[in-house]
């Protein structure tokens, strides 16, 4: 639904309520980030009350809560990306323990955390860390600008956080001995799971379900390939996933095919992924000896020239890259400039104006936590003010639930801090049980929790924070929204122009691949630069079709677009990859 402007080819669009409250289905792995993060938790705060030290536990649960990242990613690049990220967040401590340290300026430490928190939606995006994105890195962040410090103490409570950091890696990497492919087998057998949803869909009638049922396919798939193809090894032991990825592929590019009986069939397999089990016989491909594509399939493209799509943090929203035209912009040679033309740029903005006025306007109001203020502003930014919107209704109404759940806890925690700590991992479970279910439940167990680790460092009444936690949710949503209406993010159309072009070379070059001779990589390559260019299209016309003030959508040129993508990598995986069976 959307409202006509007098502009011509400008609109603003109304702000959805359908499905903001919405509850989801539940995450397939949401144990993991769960029970990881919990471990180190309990480890850490537990080690803290032993040593008799529970006003630390701010700088434990800083290194602690690097564990709920980075558990979709195959384990060599865990080891990676949870390294870096330790690092990061306790670069980002150690910039707010210091600010707190040479100042009392509120509305200076305001500033440092807003700083902060854009910086860490920047580097969140162009990373692609995944869930949880950069709200845990704001959130302890900005609580650490407000802890109360002396410039000596710094070093200790940083290398806390790092030991803390350290340990949640070893926690994180622990099921690599059991299971050393386990993530690649999840994310294969996700891909058989979305194959299979399409076939049934594709089985059913043609309607607006199929077109999506078909980008999640795409998407699931060439996620699973570029997965496996960064985690190969010499003896090439994921031989056989591929070859259940080349079955999938080849199901949906068939036409007539059994819908249903093949879905259940790739819903087995995907039982049998997850489970474990050996993979069916016969199901590894070879290629021929002069790098040619054989009759029985298309080898993953390399690492190193596989494109990877361009996009998001999740909640998995978040823009990617793009350009300002209906071809890709040349490579600027200074990184800033190109980071400043991405559509990146106007969330990373959005981010720090929103927290630094949120932050100050309820320092203004006299609020006694600000920082709360910064991180509900931070956590209400979305890829598109659509999306902000519904951040912000979810999450007012679950810290509204949260508080009421934290004002039947003081009996509890007047127990002691054994009973908070317990407490605080049970609440971090429930978080991540429901985060994919819907935003605003897991804010219900996430405001609490985040109460409780505030009086680790000292008690107040508990009517007092729950006073300030109200008024600052109020003023963050409120603020946040404004400026997320007063930042437009004017260039989320021209990101679709570019992804536009970007298709429409890469379905050339697959057609081209079709009428002449190909080796096996060539093939690989054109498939996945195909995949990518679609799976960039539908992000960029999400993230353009939720914001409020923007040109007209090409919707019809999208449709088209999308419609004759899928058509061409059919056609080259009908030619070039086996009949499934």
């Amino acid at each position: 639904m959307s409202l006509q402007l007098t502009s011509p080819g400008t609109r603003a669009r109304l702000l959805p309520l359908r499905g903001t409250m919405r509850l989801n289905r539940p995450g397939d792995i949401w144990y993991k980030p769960a029970f990881s993060a919990a471990t180190a938790m309990a480890a850490g705060n537990g080690g803290l009350l032993a040593a008799g030290r529970p006003d630390l536990a701010l700088y434990a649960s800083a290194g602690a809560l690097c564990a709920l990242y980075g558990h979709a990613l195959p384990y060599a690049a865990r080891a990676r990306a949870l390294a870096v990220l330790v690092l990061g967040m306790a670069a980002g401590v150690g910039v707010a323990l210091t600010a707190a340290s040479l100042t009392g300026s509120a509305a200076v430490l305001v500033l440092v955390a807003a700083l902060l928190a854009g910086a860490q939606r920047a580097l969140c995006d162009a990373s692609r860390i995944g869930p949880p994105g950069n709200i845990v890195l704001t959130f302890v962040t900005a609580g650490a600008c407000f802890a109360p410090q002396r410039l000596g103490q710094v070093p200790l409570h940083l290398g806390l956080v790092l030991a803390c950091g350290a340990f949640a890696w070893l926690v994180c990497m622990a099921p690599a001995l059991v299971r050393p492919y386990g993530p690649e087998r999840v994310v294969a057998a996700r891909a058989l799971e979305a194959t299979a949803r399409l076939l049934r869909a594709d089985g059913a009638a043609e309607g607006d379900g199929v077109p999506r049922a078909r980008h999640a396919a795409t998407a699931a798939l060439h996620t699973a390939r570029r997965g496996l193809a960064h985690t190969r090894t010499g003896g090439h032991p994921l031989a056989g996933l591929e070859a259940l990825l080349l079955r999938a592929e080849s199901a949906t590019a068939r036409e007539g095919a059994d819908g249903p009986a093949a879905a259940r069939r790739h819903e087995s397999w995907a039982r049998d992924l997850r489970a474990g089990r050996p993979l069916p016989d016969g199901l590894r491909p070879t290629a021929g000896s002069d790098g040619s594509v054989p009759a029985g399939g298309v080898p993953a493209a390399e690492p190193a020239r596989t494109a990877a799509p361009r996009g998001s943090s999740r909640a998995a929203h978040a823009p990617g890259a793009g350009g300002t035209g209906s071809a890709p912009a040349a490579p600027d040679a200074r990184p800033a400039r190109r980071w400043f033309r991405s559509p990146s740029a106007p969330v990373a903005v959005r981010v720090t104006a929103g927290a630094a006025a949120a932050g100050w306007a309820a320092s203004a109001l006299g609020a006694g936590h600000p920082y709360w203020a910064v991180v509900t502003a931070a956590a209400v930014f979305q890829a598109n003010t659509a999306l902000s919107w519904q951040r912000a209704l979810q999450r007012v109404l679950g810290n509204l639930l949260g508080l009421l759940l934290f004002a039947l806890l003081p009996p509890a925690v007047r127990t002691g801090h054994p009973a908070m700590v317990l407490l605080v991992v049970v609440l971090l479970i429930g978080a991540e049980a429901s985060i994919v279910r819907n935003y605003w439940l897991a804010s219900v167990c996430v405001t609490p929790m985040a109460l409780l680790l505030t009086e680790f460092g000292g008690a107040r009444p508990a009517r007092e924070l729950i006073g300030d936690r109200w008024t600052d949710t109020l003023i963050g949503a409120a603020v946040g929204l404004l400026v997320c209406v007063l930042v437009t993010n004017r260039r989320a159309t021209d990101r679709t122009d570019a992804a536009l072009g970007r298709l429409s070379e890469a379905r050339a070059a697959a057609l081209a691949l079709l009428d002449a001779p190909h080796s096996a990589h060539e093939a690989g390559r054109a498939r996945d630069r195909l995949a990518t260019a679609l799976v960039e299209l539908r992000e960029a016309a999400d993230v353009a079709a939720g914001e409020w003030w923007q040109r007209t959508l090409p919707a019809e040129r999208v449709r088209l677009a999308e419609r004759d993508g899928h058509r061409a990598l059919a056609a080259l995986v009908h030619r070039l990859a086996p009949a499934a069976a």
